[in-house]
């Protein structure tokens, strides 16, 4: 029995056609859907910026995706392990035959998942040494700018101005942010790296301290400032920055990498300054404190002074002792200064005795003297020398003379040796050339001879013929030759033109030249 002879009504589908069926079925059936489940197999975005992995429970899985736009907008970035609802479209995915969930919002299923993720998180960013005490740092006593990181429509903000203008009236700086939803956590962590960017000097004035604030709420409306990107924010800030989220008793993850943690906004309010009227009390104080000890130094030092004063004698008594030698010191200078005159008198006229013996005219006609004795030892000694000159030079040409000789019989016996050596070999040359001129005559009449056993044309004198194309390439079988063909036959004594009659044969046989035409033989 044929399994395919049977009738049937059914329609005929293409595998397209059926899986597009499918497809807009379950679209249609379903929609939109929240799925709780565990998510597995999570790597981590593609190179495309895409997610998958898998929504599982005790005895089922789903593939989910999320395309990179709905990746960025994701308020809870998806972890392995971790139990979430997602809220996305069923649809299949023909190519595989698979259904799945496209997921556009995902969170975390139940205050006990969004502990443990808190609790992973936390663990992980203090092993990267984000909390650190060592790396807080005091927030300045009397800051100049004060920047102020909250929502700009709340009692917040208005508690710390309030606050702020009752303490101490500083120049604040207000950046709006959401402090609440998906995007709240890239608005706070712009604003503190915002407040970082500005320059010193610039047209906006740099904050000396930083303000992060909220009101109180439960774990899913604060979640936002336990975002890695709000606490990696918060500890690169190079300004101090005070955490004021929530009430006392709530606890984010910027609270411990914040500099100063304030368990209100209006307590970080009051951390930030202090109260003015009592830093003015405190300086008037300090003033007042400050010019009674200086009137009891003052006081202490005029009746030092008045009783050191009263130990000291009349002035009288103390010049009078030291008058008296003075005044026999002034009746012995005038005499002291005449006899010192004398003597330096004459020790002026020695030295202007000394000069006129030292003048350079003196010292001139002296070497004039002395050069008009030694006049004629110059001619003597050049004489002299000239004399000892000539006889070396006499010397030296007989000796050059005597080596000239020498040296030219020397190279005359040198020459003639080599003229002989010459001869010699001249003789013997000729006899080896003409001895190798045979040898090569013999060899070319032995190349010539083997050139003529093996050239085509003694072939030819023998009575043979080549027969050749009109290109002028050789034709070795009549098979290659067809009627009309124009040939060239070379004999020993020239070459004949022909042209070949008749059909062309079907075997090879001898070919022979009559009357001008090729035919068969």
């Amino acid at each position: 029995m044929r399994l395919d002879a049977a009738p049937t009504n059914a329609p005929e589908w293409t595998v397209s056609d059926l899986a597009g069926a499918l497809k807009r079925t379950l679209e249609e059936s379903f929609g939109y859907v929240r799925l709780r489940g565990e998510i597995s197999g999570y790597r981590g975005p593609h190179g495309s910026g895409h997610a998958y992995f898998s929504l599982k429970d005790e005895s089922a899985c789903i593939d989910a995706c999320v395309w990179k736009g709905a990746f960025a907008k994701l308020r809870f970035k998806p972890q392995d392990g971790l139990e979430v609802i997602a809220l996305g479209r069923i649809t299949t995915f023909p190519s595989r035959s698979k259904y799945q969930i496209v997921v556009e919002s995902l969170q975390p299923a139940g205050v006990g998942a969004l502990m443990a993720l808190l609790e992973e998180r936390r663990r992980k960013l203090t092993a990267e040494g984000l909390f650190d005490p060592a790396r807080k740092r005091p927030t300045p006593y009397l800051p100049r700018v004060i920047g102020v990181v909250t929502s700009p429509t709340g009692a917040v903000v208005r508690d710390i101005l309030h606050r702020l203008a009752d303490r101490f009236p500083r120049h604040i700086l207000v950046w709006p942010v959401r402090v609440q939803g998906e995007s709240c956590s890239d608005e706070v962590a712009a604003a503190i790296r915002g407040f970082n960017a500005l320059a010193t000097d610039g047209a906006i004035p740099r904050p000396d301290v930083l303000i992060v604030a909220r009101g109180g709420g439960s774990i899913e409306d604060l979640w936002g400032f336990n975002e890695e990107i709000v606490v990696r924010a918060a500890a690169e800030s190079a300004i101090p920055l005070i955490s004021a989220v929530g009430h006392e008793t709530d606890t984010t993850l910027i609270d411990h990498a914040a500099d100063v943690r304030a368990p209100t906004p209006t307590a970080a309010a009051e951390q930030a300054v202090p109260v003015q009227v009592e830093l003015v009390d405190g300086v008037n104080d300090l003033a007042w404190r400050h010019v009674e000890a200086m009137q009891r130094v003052v006081k202490t030092r005029r009746e030092a002074l008045r009783a050191t004063a009263r130990a000291l004698p009349a002035p009288g008594a103390l010049l009078g002792s030291k008058r008296q030698p003075l005044e026999l010191v002034a009746q012995q200078l005038g005499p002291a200064l005449q006899h010192n005159t004398r003597h330096h008198e004459a020790q002026l006229n020695k030295a202007a005795q000394r000069l006129v013996r030292l003048s350079p005219t003196a010292r001139l006609l002296s070497l004039q003297a002395k050069l008009d004795g030694l006049d004629e030892r110059p001619r003597r000694a050049l004489a002299g020398s000239m004399t000892q000159r000539r006889q070396a030079l006499e010397h030296l040409g007989h000796r050059l003379t005597v080596a000239r000789g020498a040296l030219l019989r020397a190279e005359a016996d040198r020459i003639a040796r080599q003229r002989d050596t010459a001869f010699r070999l001249g003789e013997r040359l000729v006899p080896a050339f003409f001895a190798q001129l045979d040898r090569k005559a013999v060899r070319l009449a032995k190349e010539a001879q083997l050139f003529e056993s093996l050239n085509y044309k003694s072939v030819l004198a023998r009575g043979y013929a080549i027969v050749r194309d009109a290109n002028g390439d050789p034709i070795s079988s009549a098979a290659e030759a067809h009627p009309a063909q124009a040939l060239a036959i070379e004999f020993a004594d020239g070459t004949v033109r022909t042209t070949v009659d008749g059909p062309r044969p079907k075997r090879r046989v001898p070919i022979a030249v009559m009357q001008g035409s090729l035919f068969d033989a």
